[in-house]
Parts: structure tokens; sequence; C-alpha cells
């Protein structure tokens, strides 16, 4: 199988549960980058959020934030493209959020807002304090998020959180409805809501055109609801044994799950 460009989901995918990155993936990987394949991230997070992975890999392409909502320049410290929400339909959502009594995370310009912490801002706040700080991704408590998305340059989604999952699940599918958004779910308990047309395999095709390839010189790895517009656009779509069955659906290919060495494997029996 001929590949130009490897496209890779974050978490569940490339990360472990206890957000690290495999040895042996990182190994594979500088042998694809050697061997002249393009690397690209292409993630849920806010680009704050990906420095000690993008270091890591010793990335030079740009990374695709947001669900695809923009693409991320990290050596120039800007974006080349975005598509991002007016702020009369954050407005509109945050209305929804508080009559719903559901909390909203709001990803903008280059941190992420929120009223009150809840258990998801604290583990990942947790893990950003075990970063030098150079690599710590900006979480900022706010009075009134209604205030901030006025006074941001651009928002790039939110994403929600609940116990009830059930309620979320309603929740996106009311603000779908109502509102015309895209609502995606990047983990279990855990929903993201940007702009209609946004999505990994829109930005992901937008970037592969720019470097004169196709979307079938691409082999993409993901694992979550998020990641079926680029598995279902890649050349080959690799699906995570951890993924859902839904998931594993769209994709060409199933490996072990993302404890093991599954994508090296995959890296050295199929590209290399």
């Amino acid at each position: 199988m001929t590949s130009r460009v490897i496209a890779l989901d974050l978490d569940g995918t490339l990360l472990t549960p206890k957000k690290t990155l495999l040895p042996s993936s990182l190994e594979a990987l500088a042998r694809a980058k050697a061997a002249g394949h393009q690397l690209i991230i292409v993630t849920g997070r806010h680009h704050v959020a990906i420095h000690p992975f993008y270091q890591a890999l010793a990335l030079d392409t740009p990374a695709i934030c947001c669900n695809g909502t923009y693409l991320y320049d990290y050596h120039a410290k800007k974006v080349l493209s975005a598509d991002p929400l007016p702020v009369s339909q954050a407005q509109q959502l945050i209305t929804l959020l508080d009559e719903h009594a559901v909390h909203g995370l709001m990803y903008v310009d280059n941190a992420m807002l929120y009223e009150k912490p809840t258990g998801h801002v604290e583990r990942t706040n947790t893990w950003a304090q075990q970063l030098p700080p150079e690599q710590r991704p900006v979480f900022q408590q706010v009075t009134s998020l209604r205030t901030a998305a006025q006074e941001v340059e651009s928002i790039w989604k939110f994403a929600l959180t609940d116990e009830d999952t059930q309620k979320l699940k309603n929740f996106a599918h009311h603000v779908e409805q109502t509102l015309g958004l895209e609502c995606e779910w990047s983990w279990h308990d855990q929903v993201d809501i940007a702009r209609a047309g946004n999505s990994k395999g829109r930005r992901l095709s937008e970037w592969v055109a720019s470097q004169g390839l196709s979307m079938k010189d691409v082999v993409a790895f993901g694992d979550n609801y998020n990641d079926i517009s680029m598995l279902e656009a890649a050349g080959i779509g690799v699906a995570m044994g951890n993924a859902d069955d839904a998931v594993k659906a769209h994709a060409n290919v199933v490996i072990g799950d993302n404890t093991v060495d599954s994508i090296a494997k995959f890296i050295y029996q199929e590209l290399l």
C-alpha cells in the first residue's frame, strides 16, 4: 500500500489512557517520516493542549484542531485557515447551556474558558500541571462565558460534559435541531459543538489537496465518532480496537487498542 500522509487522532488513538505516547509508536512514526511520509495531527483538542505530543513527534506540518474548525501552524504560531463560531450562535448556545444546566468549556483563541470547574476540567488541569510551563494549556475561569464570547477574537468550539450521558445526548439533539450546529462525540461523556460543516475529514481533505496530494494517499487512525469523517475520506481508514463498533464500521481496517503496539505494527507491515 502506498501512502504519503499519515493522519493521527490523539486521545484514544495515538495516546494511551494515561495520555502518553508509546515508544513503539514514536519509533515507527519517526521511521515513516524518514521514509517520506508526512505526519499530521488531526484532533478535537485545542492547539494549546497538544504541545508535548507535537514536539515529541518532531513535526513540521500544521495541526488540525477542534475537529477541523481550524488549521494551526506551530512554527509561525498562527492560524492558517478557520471557520469559527459566530458570536451570535455562541450566545444562543450559552443561553441553552444555562437553561438546561449543562457545563460548557469554551475553546477560544489561545485558551479554554469555563465558569464552573468540573471533573473534566480538573482532570485536564492536573495533567497540565505535570508539563513544563511552556507546554501547559491555558485554562481560565471566567465569571461569564456570555461576556467572554464578546471579548475574544475566535470561538473554536464548545466541549460539553455531563455525568448523565442521556441528558447530554438529548441536549446535543436539541442544539442540532434548534441552532443547526455540528455536534460530535469526542469521548464517551463529551460532545463537541462547532459550526456546521466543520469536520476532521473536511479540513484534512483541504490540507491534503494543498500539498498536491489526494485523499487516496492518506492513511488515517482514529477511535471515536468525531473521527468518522476522516476514516471515511482517507484512502485507508484505520480504527482502533478500543473504538465503538459503530465507528469501526466506517473503517477499512481495525487494529488493536491504544495500550499496545497496534499503530507501530500496522506501519511496519503496511507502510514501510
